[in-house]
């Protein structure tokens, strides 16, 4: 039989693995927006920019999988559904009215806008195993780095 100490434990751990595997496939579609971006624009400017993104999202992403793996838990393989989607979505919607930089920046901005609510409500967490926090934080506040350096950058290509 389970003791109440015992349940509080799985409960935050189940919760913590959760969490993490959410912020893993956020990271996981996070990289491919930036490859994707990465690939559409044409700006000299803004190719440096998205490849640092993509790659720091991947190491988002190896950090968040080994923090599962520690939890002796399974990480998720890859991104969402629902970013596929919206991947296709977008494409289907450039074939027909095509995609300039400041559309490619807007949508990096919904997406780390995205993001930055999904690493506060993760961090606001009450269940939260403390372990990770600390690496979670590093990571919202590169995110929150990139979503200024977003708005920036919109200036520059309007």
């Amino acid at each position: 039989m389970e003791t109440t100490r015992e349940g509080a434990k799985k409960i935050a751990h189940d919760s913590t693995v959760q969490s993490l595997n959410q912020l893993l496939e956020k990271n996981y579609d996070a990289e491919n927006g930036y490859k994707n971006a990465l690939t559409e624009t044409k700006s000299a400017q803004l190719k440096p920019y998205f490849t640092k993104q993509a790659a720091r999202r991947s190491r988002n992403a190896n950090e968040l999988y080994k923090a599962i793996r520690n939890l002796n838990a399974t990480p998720v393989e890859k991104g969402s559904a629902k970013a596929a989607v919206h991947r296709t979505w977008l494409d289907l919607k450039t074939a027909v009215v095509g995609k300039n930089d400041e559309s490619i920046l807007k949508e990096c901005t919904r997406g780390d806008i995205t993001a930055v609510n999904e690493y506060e409500k993760v961090l606001n967490d009450p269940e939260y195993l403390l372990d990770s926090k600390g690496m979670i934080r590093q990571q919202l506040h590169n995110i929150q780095i990139s979503l200024k350096t977003i708005r920036k950058l919109k200036d520059i290509v309007d």
